[in-house]
């Protein structure tokens, strides 16, 4: 019911309609108070933006920036009343309310990281495509809701992600648990694909970054140039969306949006042959000022000493201050630039943050990761093979657990009884294994297991394959290039050496509230190993080429010509005597002496 106050302005408003010049203002001016008094204190809806970028000089010299823009509102989307979007994307919030998503998770990666050459990954993602979702236990069809949120995020961000379907998804019982506010853990309410042959290019980095509330124009977002980003050796952007606690007592929920960019400038690529960098030779271009809408804008650079006798790297402009926090169980010391302070832009107009290097590093004081993987495949011939996976834990004295998943397509016929886990020469039995047989043509291969990992041991798992013969089209139009097979997942709580406390995490750049630690002894790593290329028998694709030729020319040469003289008429002309112009040039020609014709 209206108030009077409300009722009142309505009268004005509607008596102001028929005035012009002044009356259209006060016509605008009642119709917001109208608006804001309709709306009232206590649905209000809350929404903060806050972007950061972290400079990470990695041990070879190279130099990783990652982004992350976090939008945060303070609104209910799976209810359907939420009808104005400010910060938050609308085609995001939409697609959450309609399909029932808990939580979504969408990675686009060109490259790999080097784990074991560059340390641990903020937050590392598989090559190509992938995707993972948690839905509502509200969904009654998960699949249908899968299928259909596959196609609409192909369209939003120009993927091939519409190329998901029943023979790439799998369906993970005990890896990729919610990270945000979780009621339950049906693993029937997840769905999982990867999609490691799709290439990321300028037209999946466009989407992404008009989803962001001050676009390409204003803050960091600036520096997100595709001329410069797709010229470098690793390149991965994501999206993230989960709900979260409002407050401390999270009797209210948040929705909250990250969209995180990793790029990885190298020596080699740029032709620069130096190890000294700063924000102008990476992007072409430099930070003028924040975004208007973010609450928080602000720049880190690990300035942590890589030796304990004196720091290696310098950064220049001075740093306004200095933050030290617990990282992934290593003590880091950041620079921080505030875009937000006035002071930052008093002395220049601009900030081109440079990083020099002092003294060339060492190959022994290189860092080794606590736990890092590979995996390759083995055999010969095109029948049979092997796919071996390697982990190293490296801890001196720590062991701890490993949950490892595996997905295989149906075209690589798994023998499990072959399957071996060596670890110091001894068998490692798995503490939980899960297995769903392939079926061909319908759905691929899902192998999880929990294995325990020694301290300073290398973990060795081998799993034998027999190669299928598929149809003739079912190949790819490259069929010799070969077949990828998505990356193998690693999740573990691997020790910390240095305690980790809550004020740590909580003010600690990026990613650490994404993974937190529940006791602070350790930290949650999520891991990918390379992905595979496998060779299949392949038919000889020129042999129905040359085939078609040869028999498109014999139709043409003698079908032809047997068809033209069957159909073909002959008739006999009779050589005429000439007409009037004939014997007009022969007299003509007689008087002159010469020849007739």
């Amino acid at each position: 019911m209206a108030t009077p106050e409300a009722a009142a302005i309505g009268r004005a408003a509607g008596s102001g309609s028929r005035r012009r010049g002044r009356g259209g203002g006060m016509l605008a001016a009642a119709l917001l108070v109208l608006v804001l008094l309709a709306a009232g204190p206590g649905r209000a809806r809350r929404d903060a933006l806050r972007e950061e970028l972290l400079l990470s000089p990695l041990p070879a010299g190279d130099v990783a920036a990652t982004f992350q823009f976090r939008t945060r509102w303070d609104a209910d989307l799976q209810r359907g009343a939420v009808s104005h979007y400010r910060l938050f994307p609308k085609a995001l919030g939409q697609l959450v309310a309609a399909l029932g998503v808990r939580e979504l998770h969408l990675a686009l990666t060109q490259g790999f990281w080097r784990t074991r050459a560059w340390g641990q990954p903020p937050l590392q993602a598989p090559a190509g495509a992938e995707l993972w979702v948690w839905f509502q236990p509200t969904v009654t069809d998960v699949d249908k809701a899968w299928k259909e949120l596959s196609n609409i995020l192909s369209g939003i961000f120009c993927a091939s992600l519409n190329f998901i379907d029943s023979t790439n998804t799998v369906t993970p019982t005990a890896s990729f648990k919610p990270l945000g506010l979780a009621n339950g853990t049906d693993h029937h309410l997840l769905r999982y694909a990867v999609l490691p042959r799709e290439v990321v290019c300028t037209e999946n980095l466009t989407p992404w970054k008009k989803l962001l509330p001050c676009g390409s124009k204003a803050g960091l977002a600036v520096l997100l140039k595709a001329e410069r980003l797709f010229h470098s050796s690793y390149h991965s952007q994501a999206v993230h969306i989960r709900p979260v606690c409002r407050d401390a007592s999270c009797l209210a929920v948040s929705w909250e949006l990250r969209q995180t960019l990793t790029v990885v400038f190298d020596t080699f690529s740029s032709g620069q042959g130096r190890k000294d960098w700063s924000l102008f030779k990476m992007f072409s271009r430099t930070l003028t000022d924040a975004c208007p809408l973010a609450s928080q804008s602000k720049v880190y650079v690990d300035i942590s000493p890589k030796n304990k006798e004196k720091e290696l790297l310098e950064v220049t402009p001075a740093p306004p201050s200095v933050h030290e926090a617990i990282v992934q169980g290593d003590k880091r010391t950041y620079a921080v630039y505030d875009l937000l302070s006035p002071s930052l832009f008093n002395t220049s107009r601009s900030l081109n943050v440079q990083l020099k290097w002092k003294r060339p590093q060492d190959s022994s004081e290189l860092p080794t990761p606590v736990l890092h993987a590979q995996r390759y495949v083995s055999g010969y011939g095109l029948q049979t093979g092997e796919i071996s996976t390697l982990i190293y834990n490296t801890h001196p004295y720590r062991a701890f657990p490993v949950i490892l998943l595996e997905t295989v397509p149906w075209y690589l016929r798994l023998y499990v009884h072959t399957l071996t886990i060596i670890t110091k020469g001894k068998e490692n039995k798995p503490s939980y294994i899960h297995y769903q047989p392939a079926q061909d043509r319908r759905r691929p291969h899902l192998l999880e297991m929990l294995i325990q990992l020694p301290a300073n041991s290398v973990t060795k798992i081998t799993i034998q394959f027999e190669r299928a013969l598929l149809k003739w089209t079912e190949y790819t139009p490259d069929p010799n290039h070969g077949f990828y097979v998505s990356s193998s997942v690693l999740s573990a709580l691997v020790p910390s050496v240095i305690a980790m406390k809550d004020v740590d995490v909580e003010e600690s750049p990026l990613f650490t509230s994404l993974f937190p630690s529940s006791d602070g002894s350790s930290y949650f790593v999520r891991l990918y190993t390379e992905p595979l290329l496998v060779n299949l028998p392949t038919p000889d694709f020129s042999m129905p080429y040359n085939v078609i030729c040869l028999t498109c020319t014999v139709v043409a040469v003698c079908y032809g010509s047997f068809y033209n003289l069957l159909t073909r008429t002959f008739h006999v002309e009779e050589p005429s005597r000439g007409g009037l112009a004939k014997r007009l040039a022969n007299i003509i020609r007689k008087f002159r002496g010469v020849p007739p014709l």
